[in-house]
Order: C-alpha cells, then structure tokens, then sequence
C-alpha cells in the first residue's frame, strides 16, 4: 500500500485560508442574527483562538530578533560590511516605496475611482487621526533611553540599534566573549525551534482569523466600494508581480519562479495576520532557511523592512488620495500628486513603528493636498481586508530586499536557494523528540540536582 502523502505547511495555511473564508461568509450570510453564533463561536472561540495565535507569533518577535541580529553582526565581522548593508537596505526600502506610490496614483488615474461615487447607504466613521511626530523625534527615538522599556514596549527601531550595539561591543572585545556569542547562538535556535512549534499549529490559528473577519465583514461590504478595492488589488499586484519581480531578477538574476514559490508560507502568514511585525519570525525563516540568505544579513533586513517598509500603505493611500479626492469633486493636478508621492516616502520613515502607521501617512497626505479627513471614514470599512493583501505585499519586498543585499554581499547560498526542498517544514520532523537526548539530558538534570 503507497504511503500516504503528507500535507506541507502551504497547503494546511491555505486550506484553513480557504475554509476559514467560506465559514466566515456563511456565517455573515445566513447566521449574522444568531446569538449564539456571533457570541460564543465568533466572539468567542473565533476570535480567542485567532488572538492567541497572534500573541503566540508577536511573543517570538523581540528574542527571535535580538538573540538573530547579535548573532548576525557577530557573524559579518566587519563593521564596514555592517553599514554597507544598512544603506543598501534603506535605499531599496525608499525606493521601492516611491515606485509603489508612484504605480497606485498612475493606476487610480487611469480608472477613476470614486466617480459618480454614491454616499447613500454608506456608513462613514469619523475619523479623529493621531498626529505624526516629526522626524527628528522618529531618529531621536532610535535611540533607546531605557532598553528595558524598548523591549517591553516592542519598538522595533530601538531593539534593532540596541541589538547591533550588543554585537559591535563583543567584536571589539573579541575571545574573552566567545561564550557570550556562544550562548546568543544557542539561545537564536531556541528561538527558532519556537518558530517551528506555533507553525506546526498555524493553519488552526489561520483558519480562525479569517473566520472571524469575514464573519463581521462579509463581502457584501465590497459591492459600494467595488472600483476602489479592486484599484487597491490591482496596485498591489502590479507591484508584486512586476516592481519586486523585476527588481529581483535585475539586482540578482535569481529566478523570480522559484522566489515566489518559496515565499508562499510568509505570504499566507501575513495574510492571515494582516501585521508585518507579527510575520517577523516566518518571514525570517522564510528568508534565510528557503531563500539561503545568510543570518547576518537577514537578522538585519527582515526587522528593519518589518518597520519601515511601506510599499502596501504607499499603495493604498495613493488610491485612497485619487478617490476621495473623486468623491469630493477636487482637482489635484500634477503638482498633488508629486506631493503625495513626496509625503508618502517622507512618512514611511518618519511615521515608522507608530501604532496605526496607514491611518497617520493618509491623513498626513490628505492635509497636505487640501482634502477632508473625513473622507477616510469612507474607506474605512473595507480596509481590514486590504490590509491583509497589503501585508503579503510588504513581506515579500523585505523577502527581495534581503535576497538583493545577501547577493551584492554574497552572504547568500544560491545551492539553497535553487533547491526545491530547502527548508520545507515538516513538523513530524521539526518537532520529533530524540530518545537518546532525551534520557541523556534527564540524567544530566538529575546530576545536578543531587
């Protein structure tokens, strides 16, 4: 008898995509009225599994890219290579940002979202936006004036400059600290053996996150908004499959192919979660164990595209400018729209690791251009659902920033990357015990403790 074929991670995270979808629309469809329904199913195990799932992802964030970049700067050894792959990150980071902003105005255009626009029947929630620091504040608090409330708090940009402060310090001290290194490395694949055990469950969490958003969005919330969403999803395709694509192939000849198919994990994870941050730990893995980019320059790039990589933000406030600015009758003109896509790369680095980062560039954009605030409130209903392709999006273009900075650092294993099987998880190896370990490490603790 054949032995059967087991499922690989892909398949159960789209499986539960799928059925979570389906059971979302059903349930919005015929079982909105329900008490018991939208109480105790998706009030309640819905939306407490899903929780637990994002919180089980966000705990792996800040060990995972601490112990990840120590080990990573330790790794180049070399302080110039450290600076040469920051500016080589930022750079492509700004600049795939422009060119995404500069794809959804030309796209908006062409189509007209938002003409012959119909308030009727559309609910607008008023908007009271949070007001962007301004960018000496964003460089100022790269710098963390406890680390300990850095950490607590999760603010990327600090962790990320105190982590790489770490490294330079046991380089310059050298072998005095080797076990200090050591431990680092030991306490990263801790880290990512964690990875593994919230990923052998994903596909339940996955499942209950989609079920659960669908359940209170439905998809009859599209139809008014149908020209705009769809203007959105086509921005974000076009970046995707073109921008990223082409960029990659240009910078690394690497097949775009085999790119894609390597990143379909990363991609269903921040689908699902609809957070770049959130996504860190897969994408990382993603990057370093599919893809073969080196730690020390993965550890580096994924945290910092996580932060202030905006492509799939830049995208959707390019057609929300375009579309309210329809809505409401306003004329831009030439001179609006290269505002905006200034105030667009602008803010992706001054408005980085701020708490609803979309909400602020928008209105900071539409108070440039002379629109109403208000007009968010218009869009806001479907944005949860673009939010989560904006998230695919944003993942995959800190997953071809790393792949280019690995290449011109060759700090990347092309064998890796061009091998279909590379990093594959299989979570009836990933999470098999061994017997042996096992007793050996038993014997050891009992030693100890006598």
């Amino acid at each position: 008898m054949a032995e059967r074929k087991k499922m690989t991670l892909t398949v159960k995270v789209v499986l539960g995509l799928v059925l979570g979808l389906v059971t979302g629309v059903i349930i919005n469809t015929f079982l909105s009225d329900n008490a018991f329904v939208k109480t105790w199913l998706v009030g309640g195990i819905f939306h407490m599994v899903g929780a637990m799932f994002i919180n089980s992802l966000k705990m792996l964030v800040v060990p995972l890219v601490t112990f990840s970049l120590i080990c990573g700067v330790c790794g180049i050894g070399d302080i110039a290579a450290l600076g040469r792959i920051g500016t080589k990150s930022f750079f492509l980071y700004v600049l795939t940002t422009a060119i995404a902003i500069s794809t959804a105005i030309i796209l908006a255009t062409l189509i007209g979202p938002g003409q012959g626009f119909q308030m009727e029947g559309i609910e607008v929630t008023k908007v009271a936006a949070k007001e962007a620091p301004p960018i000496t504040q964003v460089f100022i608090d790269i710098i963390p004036g406890n680390p300990i409330t850095a950490f607590a708090n999760g603010d990327m940009l600090s962790i990320i400059f105190y982590a790489i402060m770490v490294g330079i310090s046991l380089l310059m001290i050298g072998k005095a600290v080797r076990p200090v290194v050591e431990g680092a490395e030991m306490l990263n694949e801790v880290a990512m053996k964690m990875v593994d055990i919230v990923m052998s469950v994903a596909h339940i969490g996955v499942f209950c996150l989609i079920a659960k958003t669908f359940s209170e969005q439905g998809i009859g919330l599209l139809m008014p908004m149908a020209s705009y969403f769809l203007t959105v999803l086509g921005a974000l395709a076009i970046h995707l499959f073109v921008t990223i694509l082409v960029l990659l192939y240009v910078f690394t000849r690497f097949s775009p192919i085999v790119f894609m198919r390597k990143m379909r994990d990363a991609q269903a994870f921040a689908f699902s979660t609809a957070s770049s941050s959130a996504t860190i730990p897969i994408t990382l893995r993603s990057v370093i164990e599919r893809l073969g980019v080196n730690n020390s320059v993965g550890s580096f790039t994924v945290p910092l595209g996580a932060t202030i990589n905006m492509d799939g933000t830049a995208i959707m406030q390019g057609v929300a400018t375009v579309f309210i600015a329809n809505v409401y009758g306003v004329e831009l003109g030439i001179g609006g729209y290269l505002t905006v896509i200034g105030m667009a790369v602008l803010a992706s680095i001054g408005t980085a690791g701020v708490p609803g980062v979309g909400l602020i560039m928008l209105a900071m954009v539409l108070n440039q251009v002379g629109l109403p605030l208000e007009g968010i409130g218009i869009i806001m209903g479907v944005d949860r659902l673009l939010d989560m392709c904006r998230t695919s999006v944003n993942i995959t273009g800190d997953a071809m920033v790393s792949t280019v900075v690995a290449k011109g650092e060759n700090k990347i294993d092309i064998d890796v990357y061009n091998d279909p099987e590379a990093g594959i998880f299989d979570p009836d190896e990933e999470l098999d015990f061994d017997d042996e370990d096992e007793k050996e490490f038993e014997e050891i603790m009992k030693n100890k403790l006598t």
